[in-house]
This record gives C-alpha cells, structure tokens and sequence, in this order.
C-alpha cells in the first residue's frame, strides 16, 4: 500500500497542502491514505507523522514530497528511515534534493543504504561516548546512568552492539545501566527490536 505524508509550516493559510497532495495522489496514493500536519519542521508535535508512522505495516511504501517534510532534522530523518527499514518498509521521495530515494529500484536502494550507514555510524558514535563517559564516572567514583530505564539511544546502543557476535550481554548491561531482563523486553537475543523496542522508538519519532 502507497502511504503518504505532506506537512507546511503555517497553520493560518498563508501556506496550504494542495500541492504536496496533488503530486502524491498523481502517483496513486489514495486521498485516505496522506496523513498530514501544519507544523514547522523543528517541532516535535507532529500528530499526523505519528499517526502515518504508527500505521505502516510491512511491505507498505511512504511517499513524501520533500525530504525536509519528513524529519526535523537529519538525526531524526536518519531514525525514522532507520525504523523503516527494520519494518521492511520502502520509501520514497519525489523532488528535491532527495528525489533519487526510492527503495522500489536499485538505485533507491543504495540511497536508503547510505542512510542505514549513517544511522550505524552514529549509534558506534554514541557507543564510544557512553563508554567513555561511564569511565570517566567510575574514575571519580560516580556511576553513570539511570539504572533501569531503557532510552532510545540505549536501545539504540544496544541493537549495534548485539548485532556483533561477540558481545557479552551482561558487560553491554552494565554499560547501559540496565538489568538483562529490561534489555531483552526491548530486543531479542539478536537484536532485533520486539514490540516494545518498535514502541520506544516510534513515540520519540
């Protein structure tokens, strides 16, 4: 199923939706199917990304029109076509700078992998500075962390770090300040994220 998603700044009609919903339904995204918001690109209160985002399901296709109508910035463009991908969910764009995503083709598919590699790159980044900063904590007799909790750059963290064989979960635990039991409600033994993981990160989308 072709999802879409179309979002302008200004809620005062100064700036309107037509055009971003013209090229989607010229394309055959069903008028049903757009979910849309009135929002700056910066905010986080974006009911209707939540809402598309919640309502794929795997093999769908999302649609936008611009690349920057999707994520606020490129962290959070690069976690939502992370989740995407995790769903086996493809993605498109039509214009702009980011017109050459699409991950029906082949060349799409190299584009969407660039981003896949951006997110690892960035989750290693986050690993190394956790580690770091956790050291240097213990080094000054502090513990680093909040005991319990998952994060999303936790769960983050931690589907990198199970992804390489040899990663011992009770050391990755203690980095994360986390009980074994709290990381596998979120990820299987392998890291893939369970329902709960999927949650996690689609709330902070």
């Amino acid at each position: 199923m072709l999802v879409g998603y179309v979002r302008v700044s200004k809620a005062d009609g100064s700036q309107v939706l037509d055009l971003q919903k013209d090229a989607l339904i010229a394309i055959g995204v069903n008028d049903h199917h757009i979910y849309s918001d009135y929002a700056s690109g910066k905010s986080d209160e974006r009911p209707g990304l939540q809402a598309c985002l919640k309502a794929l399901r795997q093999g769908d296709t999302l649609i936008v029109w611009k690349l920057d109508r999707l994520g606020r910035d490129l962290k959070h463009l690069i976690d939502i076509v992370y989740n995407l991908q995790n769903k086996e969910i493809s993605f498109k764009v039509l214009t702009g700078q980011g017109a050459n995503i699409d991950t029906t083709t082949a060349n799409g598919r190299l584009i969407f992998s660039i981003f896949a590699a951006l997110a690892e790159y960035e989750r290693e980044l986050i690993s190394e500075r956790t580690k770091a900063g956790l050291a240097s904590a213990r080094a000054r007799g502090r513990k680093g962390g909040r005991k319990y909790k998952m994060t999303p750059t936790k769960l983050r963290i931690a589907q990198g770090s199970m992804e390489k064989s040899d990663t011992k979960i009770s050391e990755l635990c203690q980095e994360l300040g986390i009980t074994r039991q709290t990381l596998y409600r979120f990820v299987d033994p392998k890291g893939k994220l369970r329902a709960d993981g999927h949650k996690l990160l689609l709330h902070k989308s």
